[in-house]
């Protein structure tokens, strides 16, 4: 990428973030600018080895300089952010033992939702699988308009959704952050289409075995899914 279009693209995001301040409420200020940056990295616009800006922040987020570093603090402290002395604040590049380690996590969070509902929720309303239809439905169209990085956010917000199923403000706090650094890993792969997808239909049939209620067969079905996902992420690592 040329500095021009990386500049076009901070631009981009910087715009992004001024239409986000517009709608919040300013009640929490720095809680909600860490809001506002972690949605950036889940949403693949603050890539691994992002500088982040205070004057360029300060001004978009309309905060004063104490409530954006206690935002970055609070950033810091989920490992989405770092520190590096007399060089400012950046958004960390992951390794191969954080692929291990987040996937991980993955499959005990989602895999487990997926296999509880048989328990918890065996007549599942439809009403709660909507979400999930429109995240595929927002993905397949992305795809269709050759918009992979939108391709990309559809995905992420399926996930966040899944996880959702399960009722619990815990596990959809933990997710935010789980996100924002598997989207991170993300960035590893040569283009978002090579990455995202493969994983358009997997995540309709997914959501079709839901409809179906056939919940073990989509516990199983994500379980692989999340298996070979991790050792594409894992091979691309290896190859750079």
């Amino acid at each position: 990428m040329s500095s021009g279009e990386a500049d076009g693209n901070r631009q981009a995001w910087l715009r992004t973030v001024a239409a986000d301040v517009a709608r919040l409420d300013r009640s929490s200020s720095a809680e909600r600018a860490a809001d506002i940056l972690r949605r950036s990295i889940t949403e693949g616009a603050l890539p691994p080895g992002a500088q982040l800006s205070e004057v360029e922040l300060t001004e978009v987020l309309e905060v004063s300089r104490n409530t954006l570093r206690e935002a970055f603090r609070l950033l810091t402290h989920e490992g989405l952010l770092i520190y590096k002395l007399h060089r400012g604040v950046f958004v960390p590049e992951l390794d191969e033992a954080d692929v291990v380690d987040l996937y991980r996590l993955r499959r005990v969070l989602e895999v487990d939702v997926v296999r509880g509902l048989a328990e918890r929720d065996p007549e599942l309303p439809a009403a709660r699988l909507e979400p999930l239809q429109d995240d595929v439905e927002a993905a397949e169209a992305a795809a269709l308009a050759d918009r992979w990085p939108a391709v990309g956010t559809a995905n992420m917000r399926f996930h966040q959704h899944l996880i959702g199923l399960a009722d619990s403000a815990r596990m959809d706090a933990m997710t935010g952050r789980l996100l924002a650094e598997l989207r991170l890993l993300f960035h590893v792969i040569a283009t978002p289409r090579e990455l995202h997808e493969p994983y358009i239909a997997r995540n309709r049939a997914l959501f079709e075995l839901l409809e179906a209620r056939q919940y073990d067969d989509a516990a199983a079905a994500l379980n692989q899914y999340l298996v070979e996902s991790e050792i594409a992420i894992l091979e691309a690592f290896r190859a750079r």
